[in-house]
Order: structure tokens, then C-alpha cells, then sequence
């Protein structure tokens, strides 16, 4: 009988599920059962609005109130009343769908789910092991529990902050943040043109400072190809469409909506400039593509931002004005392109989805319940 693997997620930005996704799949091709699951929409489609349409709206109109809310939270006292009334709105169904699925582990690659799950392993009802990823690189305090079994991360500094919270350095393994396979694989066929690319891109959400950050960029004398992904924003797809769609002298510039040429684009691009999400983090990172950071949800994506300075695998600008000066240093000086890919290269270099795999099958094949483990001893 096939071994069942169950992954919880929620659908706050677009990172979580893709991480989901990205493990389902593999997963499957090892011949296993995996079922994402996102318990929020089973049993309140009102809390899941809630949560996904507050974090949407807070993210994207009110970013200091996001992040206020994001450092308040990020200490044990002030997270425990929010923990519990997920415990209290969540415990039923993930016991529910454990056990109809009659699963043989379960992962989390959203914080919101680990205090549930590491509840129910607490009061001895799940008795599988529990993995839980970190989908940023410096960890919330809802991500920590001594019930979770093991964490994936996507850096030595994750993996540090997680062990300064009290987790046993034994129980992290810094194996990347999971995603698509096509990331990993050479997937351009053509020479890359002979032109200085730029990737410019705001998350699935389509930030509107990609206007102010592709206007100053056009200050650049020089020939330059910018490739604009608006992501799900069609608002600001349409609004540069009707700015920029002429022709305009020494630039060419592709307008883009929501794509699944991401991959593609990585490798036909010289640097990114997007804000710094886990996963086009991680994406970036695989790609080996430097990573311009000019604007930044506040709270976990303004520390992905610190990390990523802090190891030299990007460069932060304090404001989309002084892109088009970063820019034109890096055209100008290919050293500093071939440092801040050495440098990714470094932080990345322990990432393996085959691992993260096999550190699975590993806990599924040696995990022992906690009341065997004390018939053990006895």
C-alpha cells in the first residue's frame, strides 16, 4: 500500500501553495500519495477570506500596518492568542483529514498551521512524524514548536534563528525552500540576445512601484532590455501597456501579465529586480541571477532582504530612484555581477530537493510514536 504524504497550506500570497505543488509532484514521480489540503477553506470560508483577503489587502494598501502587525506578533507571548484560535478552528478537521487519508506524515509550508499540528502531536492524536518549512529566511515565532519533528530551510541564517528560538540545531536542515523542478533544469534553448536584460518583477500580486522603478530605469542612456512581469495586476499591466507600448529610442521592453516563462526569463535576463519573496528568492537563487531589492513588504520580506545583503547574493536600494545609478554600475562592471553570483552560488549551494525527499522517506521509515518511544525506554 502506497505511503500517503499530506500537505497542509493556505493561500496567503502565492508562495505557500506553489511550495505545495512543487512537492507533490515529487512526491508522486517516487511513486507516493501526496494531497495538498488547505484546511482554512474546509472549514470557514469566512476565516479563509479573512486571512488570505486581509493579508492581501494589508499587504498591498496598508504594507506598515502589515508589518506592525508581522514584529508584534513575532515573540511567544503576543503569538499565543492568535495560535489559539486557529488550534480551536483548525484541530477537528487537520485530525480529520490525517486520518481519512490514513496519512503516514504531514507537512506544514504555512506558520499559521505548525501551532495546530504541533497540538495535536502534543496531545498524542497524531502520531506521524511532522515536517514544517520555512517559507522566509529568517524564522516567525509561529513557525516554532519543540512538536515539529523537522524544519527545511532555505539558509544557514534561517536555520540559526530557528536554533536561538530553543530548536534543536539536529531538527534543521537547510535543503532550500522547495520549488518546480523546471527551476533546476537548463529550459532556454536560444542564445541569449547581446543586450544588458533586466527582469523586472513585483510578486503575483503585481506591486504598483514597478511604474516608478521601469521609469527610472529608462534614465539608463545606454541600450537595455527591460522584461515587466505584472503578475496578476491587470490594472498595472494595462496602465504601462498604454504608457509604454511605443517604440522608444535604445530600449526595448516586454509587458508582461500573470506567466509561467518565469524560468525561462531568469536565464535570458542579466539581474532581477523584484521584491523578496521566499520562493522568487529561492527561484533567483537556483537561477543564479542577481537580485536588485528596491521595495519590500515590511515584516518577513524586509528580513528576507536583510539576509540576502548580509551573505552579498543581492543588492538593496533604499529607493527605486537610485536604480537606474545600481544598473548602470553592474553594466559597467561585470565583476560585481560575477561577486554577487559567486556569493548566491554560497548561500545556495547545500540546496537539494532530493534531500528534502529522502529526509522524508527517512522520517516516515524510523519514526516512532512518542508512546513507543517511552515502552522503548521502559
Amino acid at each position: 500500500m502506497k505511503k500517503t504524504i499530506v500537505i497542509v497550506s493556505a493561500s496567503t500570497g502565492y508562495g505557500h501553495n506553489q511550495v505545495a505543488g512543487a512537492l507533490k509532484l515529487e512526491f508522486e514521480e517516487k511513486g507516493y500519495k501526496a494531497v495538498i489540503v488547505e484546511p482554512l477553506k474546509e472549514v470557514s470560508k469566512s476565516l479563509d477570506m479573512l486571512v488570505s483577503d486581509g493579508y492581501k489587502i494589508l499587504a498591498t494598501l496598508m504594507p506598515k500596518m502589515y508589518g506592525t502587525i508581522y514584529k508584534i506578533s513575532n515573540n511567544e507571548t503576543m503569538n499565543k492568542p492568535v495560535a489559539k484560535i486557529f488550534i480551536k478552528a483548525l484541530k477537528d478537521k487537520i485530525e480529520e483529514i490525517v486520518n481519512f487519508e490514513n496519512a503516514s506524515m504531514i507537512i506544514s509550508t504555512h506558520p499559521l498551521l505548525v501551532d495546530v499540528i504541533s497540538s495535536l502531536k502534543g496531545d498524542g492524536v497524531l502520531e506521524i512524524p511532522f515536517l514544517s518549512i520555512v517559507t522566509d529566511f529568517l524564522p516567525h515565532q509561529s513557525y516554532i514548536s519543540e512538536n515539529v519533528d523537522a524544519y527545511l530551510v532555505g539558509s544557514s541564517y534561517t536555520k540559526n534563528g530557528i536554533v536561538a528560538r530553543g530548536i534543536s540545531p539536529d531538527k534543521v536542515y537547510c535543503y532550500g525552500i522547495p520549488i518546480k523542478r523546471i527551476f533546476r533544469e537548463d529550459v532556454v534553448t536560444e542564445k541569449k540576445e547581446d543586450i544588458f536584460t533586466i527582469l523586472l518583477m513585483g510578486g503575483s500580486m503585481g506591486v504598483s512601484s514597478i511604474k516608478k522603478a521601469l521609469k527610472n530605469l529608462l534614465n539608463i542612456e545606454d541600450k537595455l532590455k527591460i522584461i515587466v512581469v505584472c503578475g496578476n495586476n491587470d490594472t498595472l499591466k494595462n496602465s504601462l501597456d498604454e504608457k509604454y507600448g511605443e517604440y522608444i529610442p535604445n530600449k526595448y521592453i516586454e509587458i508582461l501579465g500573470f506567466t509561467d516563462k518565469i524560468p525561462e526569463l531568469m536565464e535570458l535576463s542579466d539581474v532581477i529586480i523584484t521584491k523578496p519573496g521566499g520562493l522568487t528568492v529561492t527561484e533567483a537563487l537556483t537561477k543564479n541571477i542577481p537580485m536588485i531589492i528596491p521595495y519590500f513588504i515590511p515584516g518577513q520580506e524586509e528580513e528576507n532582504a536583510e539576509v540576502l545583503v548580509n551573505a552579498g547574493a543581492a543588492i538593496k536600494v533604499d529607493s527605486v530612484k537610485e536604480l537606474d545609478e545600481v544598473v548602470g554600475v553592474l553594466m559597467n562592471d561585470p565583476s560585481k555581477i560575477k561577486w554577487l553570483k559567486q556569493n548566491m552560488k554560497e548561500m545556495s549551494k547545500e540546496h537539494s530537493i532530493e534531500k528534502t525527499i529522502n529526509l522524508c522517506l527517512e522520517l516516515m521509515e524510523e519514526y516512532k510514536p512518542f508512546r513507543e518511544t517511552i515502552k522503548d525506554a521502559n
